[in-house]
């Protein structure tokens, strides 16, 4: 599975980010422009299911580096650590306030409908990571599998913002003729 666009592909990123999706958007019975409007929110909410799966296995790693270098204390001494101490990492970055990868913050209706999917595609993006022993990993392994998962995160951000874009052009459309009945 990859959340790129595939020109003439089935999946429903392919579709919404066809430019024929919102091209002559104006055209379009209320009904059709409903139904897409929908699938591009709900192409959004899965993408960002994937990022948040894909931060949270980041996160870990980036703190394993911290723990090496010096940056964050160790939560015991030696290099490996508990499942336990893993799990009080992992609570710590995902509530850490000091994270840049936050979101808008935007209200959803949709829960992820491809979870399965994504969870395979953020597996196989660290397949080669014991994530119940980060600490097992030698440092090039370790920095390698953190670029790796970065330069995925980039292209699911990418893929999200194009998705945006064009549930933007819908919900412009809809606004417009929600604002023309009114008028």
């Amino acid at each position: 599975m990859s959340v790129e666009y595939l020109p003439g592909g089935r999946r429903r990123i392919d579709r919404v980010l066809d430019p024929a999706f919102v091209a002559d958007v104006a055209d379009l019975d209320d009904a059709t422009l409903h139904e897409r409007r929908e699938d591009a929110q709900q192409e959004e909410v899965d993408l960002s299911y994937l990022r948040r799966l894909l931060h949270g296995r980041l996160d870990l790693l980036v703190d394993e580096r911290g723990h090496r270098t010096g940056e964050r204390p160790p939560p015991s001494p030696g290099p490996a650590r508990t499942d336990a101490e893993l799990v009080s990492v992992l609570s710590r970055v995902l509530a850490d306030d000091q994270r840049t990868t936050r979101g808008l913050g935007r209200h959803v209706t949709a829960e992820p409908s491809r979870v399965g999917e994504h969870r395979r595609l953020a597996e196989r993006a660290v397949a080669d990571l014991s994530l119940s022993s980060p600490g097992r990993l030698d440092d090039p392994a370790l920095s390698a599998a953190i670029a790796r998962l970065r330069e995925v995160e980039r292209t699911v951000s990418d893929t999200r913002g194009a998705v945006q874009r064009v549930e933007q052009v819908l919900t412009d459309e809809l606004s417009r003729r929600l604002t023309a009945a009114r008028a």
